[in-house]
């Protein structure tokens, strides 16, 4: 299958263009950066020097092809979106710009009104272990957020298997690495753990929140969900720790056996979800650095019995996970291709 990256040059669509340049049935015919016309791709992607001799071109130049990821900034691809359409047949955006099925939340989460709000509800939300079917059959998915997706994962067992008190505030405390800025937050292109921590850093009201309430609902619609995000001396990675409370009736109850069916009932069939919670050793619990690279996120739980407690605990790899490597594990599943084809990489150990 022929497919382009319209807008290469940052993190995402440089990890775009390392799946893809290894996955069996795909050929990039192009990579876009209006900035980094001519020059090769591993000017910005060192990692892919000798592994191809692309070069950026200008969307100005865009031929038609099979499919289209669009790795544009927030607000771009919404802009272009006709125009874009008429070159493929099938468009994965990672922005959050088709995102959200309301274009009042676009005002409320990202300040501006939505430009082309008669495509929302065409794109289907790409993350696979919420809506397979959904993405199997459409032409259109939208990007995932990765603070979205790590809490998304991190609460689905517990929402699905009814242990959520809808009526008590559930808090989501993500750490997060300096990648989450982007590219052009780096001061240096050599010390990308210096990058400006800011653009990552939000104890209220981060953007993500948007998707977590739109995904997520208890019997009486969204659930009460406040994420904060901050960031920590890491490069890659999201850590999301999930503070739930158990409903009254339910809380008796309540122990690593019945935790333990709620997650295996959610994930024993998913791919890339892994339940990580041993009772021994020094990995006992998810932790992000053992993911970098991969298209995992690992989950794991505990409880206080006394409280009614629950906390659940998800790890992925914000550029994979949370956004390139859902991209292309949604592409598998619209072509009808096995799920994990080009994303078989495990990660890493030691880190």
């Amino acid at each position: 299958m022929k497919v382009s990256i319209v807008g290469g040059s940052g993190y995402v669509g440089g990890e775009l263009l390392r799946l893809l340049l290894g996955h069996p049935k795909i050929e990039i015919m192009q990579v876009t950066s209006e900035r980094l016309t001519g020059r090769f791709v591993h000017a910005t992607h060192p990692n892919l020097r000798g592994r191809t001799q692309l070069k950026y071109s200008s969307a100005l130049q865009l031929e038609p092809s099979d499919c289209l990821f669009l790795a544009l900034p927030h607000g771009e691809a919404m802009s272009r979106i006709d125009d874009l359409a008429a070159k493929a047949p099938r468009i994965l955006d990672l922005s959050a710009d088709f995102r959200l099925h309301n274009p009042s939340d676009y005002v409320r989460w990202y300040g501006h009104e939505h430009q082309a709000p008669q495509w929302l509800d065409r794109f289907t939300y790409g993350l696979p272990e919420l809506h397979r079917e959904e993405i199997r059959n459409a032409s259109y998915v939208s990007g995932v957020g990765c603070n979205a997706t790590a809490t998304n994962l991190a609460l689905w067992p517990l929402v699905r298997g009814g242990l959520v008190d809808c009526n008590r505030d559930i808090v989501v405390d993500l750490k997060v690495g300096s990648s989450e800025g982007g590219a052009k937050a780096s001061p240096s292109s050599h010390h990308p753990e210096r990058s400006n921590a800011v653009r990552s850093f939000a104890p209220t009201g981060h953007r993500h929140t948007a998707e977590v309430l739109q995904e997520l609902n208890g019997p009486e619609g969204p659930l009460p969900i406040h994420l904060s995000v901050t960031s920590v001396e890491l490069v890659r990675g999201v850590l999301a720790t999930a503070h739930v409370f158990a409903p009254q009736t339910r809380k008796d109850e309540l122990s690593l056996a019945t935790l333990w069916k709620a997650y295996r009932a959610a994930y024993d069939n998913e791919p890339f979800v892994r339940v990580v919670r041993a009772l021994r050793g020094i990995h006992r619990y998810p932790e992000p650095k053992l993911l970098a690279g991969s298209n995992y996120c690992d989950v794991g739980f505990d409880f206080d019995a006394q409280t009614g407690r629950i906390v659940s605990i998800a790890a992925i790899d914000n550029l994979m996970k949370g956004a390139a490597g859902s991209a292309v594990q949604a592409m598998n599943i619209m072509c009808g291709w096995e799920e994990t084809l080009g994303l078989e990489f495990p990660g890493l150990h030691p880190v």
